[in-house]
């Protein structure tokens, strides 16, 4: 895809300015009420023909990966409770401590994933460009809380070691979601 990286990176962690600006997450996630999936086929009804914006694409790519990795991914690391380990322990932890280890390990990711895949991160230094108000379902005039918020995460990343996620399970997840998001971009005329 040749676009402009800058915007579409932006649009690409937009969706999560939601819990930086105090909005709930459903609305900029396109989550029905019950249902932590985003849903798809809403967000394209509305924007599906913005999506030659590079932000809004960044957004809706957002969407996508959030999608797969709540649908088919995050389900091999807690079910019913349980989080499974990357050293074969099991540990009963509530809903709310699960989120604390997925993040701990996104976080401490991080580092390789900058490294291994070269990613540029002026985004986080560079000024910011001014967007079109397109999705209405977040506040576009703060969207560099997130760029912000998100630099800040990155600037406080270690080389921890991993609870839940080694860099091949990432590079698996990553490489699927990209055929998937790909051929899903395709299909609806995008590319």
């Amino acid at each position: 895809l040749k676009k402009d990286r800058k915007s579409f990176l932006i649009g690409s962690i937009a969706p999560d300015i939601a819990k930086q600006v105090g909005l709930n997450k459903k609305a900029s996630h396109f989550q029905e009420t019950n249902e932590s999936l985003p849903d798809l086929d809403k967000f394209l009804s509305l924007y599906k023909n913005d999506l030659n914006d590079d932000f809004v694409l960044g957004y809706y790519v957002h969407l996508c990966t959030d999608y797969l990795w709540f649908k088919y991914f995050e389900p091999d690391f807690y079910q019913n409770g349980v989080i499974y380990k990357l050293d074969g322990t099991k540990e009963v932890v509530e809903k709310s401590k699960k989120r604390d280890y997925f993040y701990n390990d996104y976080t401490n990711l991080n580092i390789k994933l900058i490294d291994e895949y070269n990613l540029d991160l002026s985004i986080f230094y560079e000024e910011i460009p001014k967007f079109k108000n397109i999705i209405k379902e977040i506040p576009m005039d703060k969207i560099k809380v997130i760029v912000d918020q998100a630099g800040i995460i990155i600037e406080n990343s270690k080389e921890n070691k991993p609870y839940l996620f080694d860099m091949k399970i990432i590079n698996k997840f990553i490489n699927t979601s990209t055929e998937y998001i790909l051929s899903n971009l395709k299909d609806i005329g995008v590319i």
